[in-house]
């Protein structure tokens, strides 16, 4: 019985690396959503300081707004910039108290901030939103949805 657990556990790590995964126990550590967002925010200066452009101020507001897009489409189980009631990035920027946005970025799938953010970098249309010099504040939000997949969301504004 001994070998036959040990087989199948050997079989199940196994799977996990062949498909890209990394075999994790119970008890690893999940990074809570505010040091993933502390995180972007100050990966996404070090890109705009690179280009020439200021820092980005945390905005009260906008973190509001991506917090609750990024909780929305993990609880709901869909990835769109249209929220599940039509509204816009600028809509939601609006409604958190905040005018005008700028840009929004939004990903899933990515574990760590490392490779959201070069996901986004590698993606003209989210790199011109990190790099907008008239952006000048920020709001991150992240979400897992019940089986740990992380949905990210950065909303700029001017």
């Amino acid at each position: 019985m001994r070998k036959l657990v040990r087989s199948a556990a050997l079989t199940a790590v196994t799977a996990a690396l062949a498909i890209g995964g990394t075999a994790t126990t119970a008890t690893a550590a999940v990074t809570p959503a505010t040091t993933l967002e502390a995180q972007v925010v100050t990966a996404t200066n070090t890109a705009r300081a690179k280009a020439g452009c200021k820092k980005l101020i945390i905005s009260p507001a906008l973190t509001k707004a991506a917090r609750g897009h990024s909780s929305d489409q993990a609880k709901h189980g869909y990835f769109s910039h249209t929220g599940r009631n039509g509204s816009t990035f600028t809509a939601r920027v609006k409604a958190a108290g905040y005018a005008p946005a700028v840009g929004e970025n939004i990903a899933w799938g990515y574990g760590d901030t490392t490779g959201v953010m070069t996901g986004w970098m590698n993606s003209p249309g989210h790199r011109k939103n990190i790099l907008n010099c008239k952006a000048i504040k920020i709001g991150v939000g992240v979400a897992r949805d019940t089986k740990g997949t992380i949905y990210w969301t950065q909303e700029f504004g001017g």
